[in-house]
């Protein structure tokens, strides 16, 4: 593959048919610490390991944990009293936690540390008697967990109408969060909304989209810029999957199609296609976007370009009950991730 870092040089233009492959992509720090906290835990617990909800929004992740012994339910009172039950990486609320202390479960928290930030921020605005507006998508995981840590002040926006439903108390006191896999385009044309009605409309004291959002969309903003076509690998329920087909779109590409794997690709899409800009979802291992690469080549698309607009460098550590499981039994607990795609 040929590394560039915005586009093809002048001095070498591109000719024939091409692949732009996206730079940052796939597995973020967060979805790669949730998915090795349920495989160790398998590993030290032995099958069954309980997991509520999918561990994160992504189809073959879910069915590869499930063949080693994990089972994914809905609700903490699907798994045993007394079992090993694993919160997923989109979080819960305190109401969840509760319901599993109840039963006597043995939980191990992989909400991703960047969600978790929120859950603070929630916490502290509504101890500060702050109303707040949280730009989300309605029914998803991660806000319902977000929204459980007040629902009573906290306010789901989920397009203009729910824009027009709100109340505040205090003009004053009034702040905006987001769920952080969101469009960064799309949830700023929402707080400009929010702001025509709420003047005073307070922003987060930090940026809650997350970084591999963020890069996952300015590369294939690059990306679809210059594509005919774009695919996207992930599943229908990942958030994050579903905006950077959106977000390739409105950077130009003449066409964006989402897939889980390789073989829901249509030979049909191709049809006059020159460039073909691919990514994917920040739950989606490598080995599928790998396995696209493979499909693209054998009809003519071997010719792969990498388009690097960022380097990432995040490190979390595994959950804190597993961490300390692992070490008083003697095991690895180095879960530093490094991820430089």
């Amino acid at each position: 593959m040929t590394d560039i870092k915005d586009t093809a040089s002048p001095k070498s233009p591109s000719v024939g048919k091409k692949v732009l492959l996206a730079s940052p992509r796939g597995y973020c720090a967060g979805v790669d610490r949730a998915v090795i906290a349920v495989e160790k835990a398998l590993d030290h617990y032995g099958a069954p390991v309980y997991v509520r909800k999918q561990i994160v929004h992504n189809k073959h992740v879910v069915s590869s944990l499930e063949q080693r012994g994990a089972i994914f339910v809905d609700e903490v009172d699907e798994a045993p009293i007394g079992s090993v039950l694993v919160f997923s990486a989109h979080g819960v609320s305190p109401a969840v936690v509760a319901a599993a202390e109840a039963r006597q479960l043995n939980t191990i928290d992989a909400t991703c540390p960047l969600v978790t930030k929120v859950h603070r921020e929630v916490q502290r605005f509504a101890k500060e008697g702050y109303d707040i507006l949280l730009v989300g998508h309605e029914g998803h995981e991660e806000v319902e967990g977000t929204a459980g840590e007040a629902p009573d002040i906290v306010q789901i926006v989920d397009g203009d109408d729910t824009i027009a439903a709100t109340t505040i108390r205090d003009p004053e006191k009034v702040i905006w969060l987001s769920q952080t896999t969101l469009s960064v385009d799309e949830t700023m044309q929402t707080v400009l909304k929010l702001r025509e009605k709420y003047p005073t409309l307070q922003n987060p004291p930090s940026d809650d989209i997350c970084y591999a959002t963020q890069n996952r969309q300015v590369a294939i903003k690059k990306v679809g810029a210059q594509s005919d076509l774009v695919i996207v690998v992930g599943s229908a329920n990942s958030s994050n999957t579903v905006r950077l087909v959106e977000v390739a779109l409105e950077a130009g590409a003449k066409a964006a199609y989402r897939v889980d794997f390789a073989h829901e690709i249509d030979d049909a899409w191709f049809e006059g296609v020159e460039t073909i800009g691919v990514t994917s979802g920040a739950s989606v291992p490598e080995e599928l976007v790998s396995e696209v690469l493979d499909y693209v080549a054998k009809i003519g698309f071997g010719d792969v370009r990498t388009v690097q607009t960022a380097e990432e460098d995040v490190q979390f550590s595994l959950p804190a009950e597993l961490r300390k499981e692992l070490k008083a039994a003697g095991e690895d607990v180095n879960n530093k991730i490094k991820r430089q795609l």
